[in-house]
């Protein structure tokens, strides 16, 4: 009995304790709760992204073809008459200059050919200059005088003819080069039906540096660009384009391209792999970092940046050029804010806070 009483009173007490502590501790009001939000709203920036002016200029891509040097001049210097080789003045690596001797043929009886046509062409003269003045008298008819003319004529034509093929017993350079190759020696027989070759010449100033363009790239490629050559041994030189293919090969559908560079000093060997670089069109385009690329939510190649309104935007952008660190790219307005620190945490729409990227290396210099 005493224990229910106990009991009774105890959930009384409680009753009356739970109904008062609403005026001992009243509820907090619903403007102190909106202002304690509004104040925490206005604490919290927004977040802080480093951002790069660009400027668009006209930019010309490069392409980079791998091809090989070749002599601007190669001949095989062969013999234009029969005889024995009785001189020859040339070795493998000998440096010519236009008109020197090679090699001299044995004679084979052509000096005796230019005595006899010189001996027949001062007789056939010496006729037509006596007869003539007795033709202008009338001593003799006037037909007479076309036959000695004619005579005449043959007899000076056999002289040219004798004293070309008493030429034709000393080979001579073509124009100045370097000897590669000398097939022959002293006392061989050399016959102008079988085209003797007597020697192999090959002219290296100026050097070709010579590649194949496929038919996308070729255009923006014209005669009298420059290019840049680099040679498998390191070797560079710049030289200008003077052949484009007009024709493509049948075979690998590619253009021929030749470029020129001055050799003089014949450093530039003829068959060396080649690096040569080809100036492109000039095209409109930006250079960024190539850490600010990144995708849109699309999948879209671009850049963000940032407008006046601090608000971010989305730019698709196209690859011109490649560089180490570094992209050509289009699609940009001049005067961009491309974003390029914190890019991948913000989204379209999104307010920032943008600083320069200049002005965050010293702190991040420091940092390191």
């Amino acid at each position: 009995m005493n224990a229910s009483r106990i009991a009774a009173i105890g959930l009384v007490a409680a009753a009356a304790l739970w109904m008062g502590s609403g005026h001992l501790f009243p509820p907090e009001p619903e403007q102190s709760k909106a202002a304690i939000r509004s104040g925490t709203a206005e604490t919290k920036k927004p977040f802080r992204v480093a951002v790069t002016e660009i400027a668009v200029m006209p930019h010309a891509r490069r392409l980079v073809l791998s091809g090989r040097t070749e002599a601007d001049r190669k001949v095989t210097i062969t013999a234009r008459t029969g005889g024995v080789i009785t001189e020859l003045n040339v070795k493998r690596g000998t440096r010519v200059k236009k008109d020197d001797v090679i090699a001299i043929l044995s004679d084979e009886a052509r000096e005796a050919q230019v005595v006899q046509a010189r001996s027949l062409f001062t007789q056939r003269k010496t006729e037509l200059d006596a007869k003539r003045k007795l033709i202008d008298t009338g001593a003799l008819p006037r037909l007479e005088l076309v036959n000695l003319e004619a005579q005449f004529k043959a007899a000076e034509a056999a002289v040219a003819a004798a004293e070309a093929e008493r030429d034709r017993g000393v080979v001579r350079a073509p124009w100045d080069g370097i000897i590669t190759d000398v097939p022959v020696d002293v006392g061989q027989a050399a016959f102008s039906f079988s085209g003797r070759d007597i020697a192999q010449l090959i002219k290296l100033d100026p050097m070709l540096a010579v590649v194949e363009v496929a038919e996308r790239k070729l255009g923006g490629i014209h005669v009298g660009g420059t290019a840049d050559i680099r040679l498998v041994t390191g070797q560079t030189a710049r030289g200008r384009i003077r052949f484009v293919a007009s024709m493509a090969s049948p075979q690998t559908r590619t253009y021929r391209v030749e470029v020129e560079v001055p050799n003089a000093d014949g450093a530039m060997p003829d068959g060396i792999t080649a690096e040569v670089t080809l100036p492109m069109a000039a095209e409109p385009a930006a250079r960024v970092p190539r850490s600010a690329l990144t995708f849109s939510s699309a999948g879209d190649l671009g850049v963000r940046t940032v407008g006046a309104d601090g608000k971010v935007a989305f730019a698709k952008v196209g690859i011109v050029e490649d560089e180490q660190g570094y992209m050509w790219v289009s699609g940009l307005s001049d005067n961009a804010q491309v974003i390029v620190q914190g890019q991948d945490f913000v989204s379209e729409g999104q307010t920032v806070e943008a600083v320069s990227a200049a002005a965050t290396e010293p702190t991040a210099s420091a940092a390191n």
